[in-house]
């Protein structure tokens, strides 16, 4: 699953993590069969299905068009991507967004989704973690937690890819503005050297022709 914007103008934000997702697809690092994208976000679609041997299951526009995230677009979407895993039609789920640094920094993740990755049992210091008793009994538990984990991760995640997106069009138009103050200086120059230059040209001109009258 891969979360872009449907607007543009924002820098690299929606190519470098089409580009991670499409490195990371041709790598096949845990060698499945197959890897299917759901994309959100028109421009995660447009790089995507110009590219060769990519398989995209469903593509979602305007989900964030708007910069309001809700809840209810990641609850849906979470108990689709848990449906498909339990099902079996998939081995494993992954998300791709860009995770907010800063304002001015972004950074393309990609982490499981599913099967959820479990904790280290030790800790750093080589002691082992608390050991947790559950009722009525883990697999109930988990069947109860599994679906709202999973619709909390991509929530998140699309927090953090609206963040990240305005951030980037900040940027993005930032840099366009200084560019653009930096290109008005310099036609300006140039506009006045060129206006000097014809001046002193008419000037000589006139001089000249009071010479040769006289």
């Amino acid at each position: 699953m891969l979360i872009t914007s449907d607007r543009g103008l924002c820098g690299g934000f929606n190519g470098n993590v089409s580009k991670a997702v499409e490195r990371h697809i041709r790598a096949n690092p845990d060698g499945f069969e197959q890897l299917d994208l759901l994309l959100i976000g028109r421009k995660g679609n447009d790089y995507l299905k110009r590219r060769p041997g990519m398989s995209i299951y469903k593509v979602y526009e305007n989900l964030l068009g708007t910069g309001q995230v809700g809840y209810a677009p990641a609850s849906l979407l979470g108990q689709e991507l848990v449906e498909l895993y339990e099902s079996e039609q998939y081995d494993a789920v992954f998300l791709a967004f860009n995770a907010f640094r800063s304002a001015i920094s972004q950074e393309p993740l990609i982490k499981q989704l599913l099967p959820v990755v479990p904790a280290v049992e030790e800790s750093d210091t080589g002691e082992y973690l608390a050991d947790y008793l559950y009722e009525p009994d883990v697999t109930a538990v988990l069947s109860a937690l599994l679906p709202k984990y999973v619709e909390v991760q991509i929530f998140r995640a699309f927090l953090e890819s609206v963040a990240s997106e305005h951030g980037a069009r900040m940027s993005a138009m930032d840099s366009a503005s200084k560019n653009a103050t930096e290109m008005i200086g310099k036609l300006t120059l140039q506009y006045n050297r060129a206006r000097q230059a014809a001046i002193t040209k008419e000037l000589m001109e006139i001089i000249s022709g009071a010479e040769s009258i006289k």
